[in-house]
């Protein structure tokens, strides 16, 4: 952090990324507000101990509300009177995405929008929010860069997302906001959420219980250790965007507002990252090879350069050493 002692809310704080980056923003000394409903869509007693671990640290504050709620919201925001934004809070999932789709209308698309309302009325120095590699749709040319066209998403998790880029974009023009849109790819590392892969496949391979590979094990992702990224959120909270693009930028020409990917760049076989998963457990895993899910795609790969340009660095933690440490942080929390 450049500034002194910024006063920052953080929308999802007690979420996966969003206690790795309250986390981080803390030690910096930032003051933070973190916003989260606490939602019961995966284990709320995981979201309460990351809530825990923050509420330890000088400069910390929690609203448990809804950013749905806009009246709740509000009052939030007007008490605190932040100079950042970084929106986080999100129904997230491709696959439940199908089966429970008014989630995502209501979280990703209406919170997002109060939010945005709330930055037109009260300006702030910088608004940043969370999308995704899953607005890049039916895209194969890789690494995926911000440039290309996003408007053949494979699900409404993705179409949420990417509409939520187009309104931030329409509010960044009208109303002079900076703004910053950063598209995760395949997040993973300690303090993850249940419902992802890696979760999954540790407590499957030590219960002896065999794991769901789709697509025959034929993908490819572009794995980011969260800590990674988490420093690439607070580094681009300096970006902000203004007149002068840099090279290879996603800078509106008409509107202070760009999207940025937050990835290593590196493609790793869904196979390999298996294959590091049962090194670190000393177990091999039982494999239930399926074919690909409604909703899926067969690979991602990040270009980082744009990320590069603006902060000097993208996220470099190979699975390697990313997977170990969940594992350790994994067998610490559940098996001691």
């Amino acid at each position: 952090m450049t500034d002194h002692a910024p006063r920052v809310l953080v929308t999802g704080s007690a979420g996966f990324i969003g206690f790795h980056t309250c986390s981080r923003l803390l030690d910096r000394g930032a003051t933070v507000l973190g916003i989260d409903n606490f939602s019961a869509y995966y284990d709320v007693s995981l979201k309460e101990r990351r809530t825990a671990i923050l509420a330890d640290k000088p400069g910390f504050s929690l609203a448990r509300i809804s950013i749905e709620d806009q009246a709740a919201l509000e009052r939030a925001w007007t008490t605190f009177q932040p100079d950042v934004v970084i929106h986080l809070a999100a129904q997230a999932g491709v696959r439940y995405s199908i089966e429970e789709p008014r989630g995502y209308i209501g979280a990703n698309v209406i919170g997002t929008f109060n939010l945005l309302e709330l930055a037109r009325d009260n300006p702030v120095r910088h608004f940043l929010a969370a999308s995704t590699s899953s607005v890049y749709g039916a895209n194969t040319q890789m690494p995926f860069e911000e440039t290309q066209r996003t408007q053949t998403p494979l699900s409404l998790y993705a179409a949420t997302k990417g509409a939520t880029e187009l309104i931030g974009h329409s509010y960044s023009h009208l109303f002079g906001t900076p703004m910053t849109f950063f598209r995760f790819f395949t997040v993973y590392g300690p303090w993850g959420r249940p419902d992802m892969a890696l979760f999954k496949f540790t407590r499957a391979i030590l219960a002896g219980e065999p794991i769901d590979v789709y697509n025959n094990g034929a993908m490819v992702r572009d794995f980011t250790y969260v800590e990674d990224l988490a420093d690439a959120i607070i580094a681009l909270v300096a970006a902000v965007p203004g007149s002068s693009p840099v090279a290879g930028d996603s800078l509106s020409p008409v509107a202070p507002f760009r999207t940025v990917n937050i990835g290593a760049g590196t493609a790793t076989q869904l196979m390999d990252y298996i294959g590091e998963l049962e090194r670190a457990l000393g177990k091999t895993a039982i494999k239930n090879f399926l074919p690909m899910q409604q909703g899926d795609v067969p690979a991602t790969e990040a270009s980082p350069a744009l990320l590069k340009q603006l902060t000097g660095a993208a996220p470099a933690t190979p699975p390697s050493v990313g997977v170990p440490a969940f594992v350790k942080w994994y067998l610490d929390h559940y098996q001691s």
